[in-house]
């Protein structure tokens, strides 16, 4: 249940993001950059010496007398607009997801974002996870000079992907 003050919110949100969309058309739309992050599987289906053998695009597959997959879960982080994706990175196994590792992934995509989109002032999109909310996020977004568009609290129906 919302209460009145999240209703409001929401309602100032939707407001300001339209007011942008009017003044400044599909250009506002095209500097959006989403980010999100999820568990993914991650598989080496083919051994080194399998990946080595030459086979013609009719040959049958090598039979395999076991095939186990070498399935892990490995946590993905991925930005993209319009034009298709801007940074993905991996969490490599052992390590954590928190503050100072999304801090880090953030200063990789200011630099990205300047050497593949340079013409765009990039607009963030991302959810209202602890990460993404904190002061020192939101300190270090002010020093690399990126624009969040906020995303309403309570909102788990309009999340910013579902990839």
């Amino acid at each position: 249940m919302l209460t009145d003050e999240m209703k409001r919110q929401r309602k100032t949100t939707c407001a300001e993001l339209l007011k942008h969309y009017e003044e400044e058309g599909e250009e506002f739309i095209q500097r959006i950059v989403t980010g999100d992050e999820s568990w993914v599987h991650h598989y080496d289906p083919e051994s080194k010496r399998q990946s080595m053998e030459y086979r013609h695009k009719s040959s049958p597959s090598p039979r395999k007398f076991k095939a186990v997959a070498s399935a892990r879960k490995v946590m993905l982080t991925v930005f993209w607009d319009s034009d298709g994706i801007v940074h993905i990175e991996f969490l490599k196994q052992g390590n954590t997801f928190n503050l100072e590792r999304y801090i880090s992934t953030l200063r990789k995509l200011s630099v990205r974002l300047k050497r593949v989109r340079p013409t765009k002032h990039a607009i963030l999109h991302h959810d209202n996870d602890r990460e993404h909310t904190s002061r020192q996020t939101e300190e270090a977004l002010h020093k690399m000079n990126f624009v969040v568009i906020p995303h309403p609290s309570y909102s788990p129906n309009i999340g910013p992907s579902d990839f």
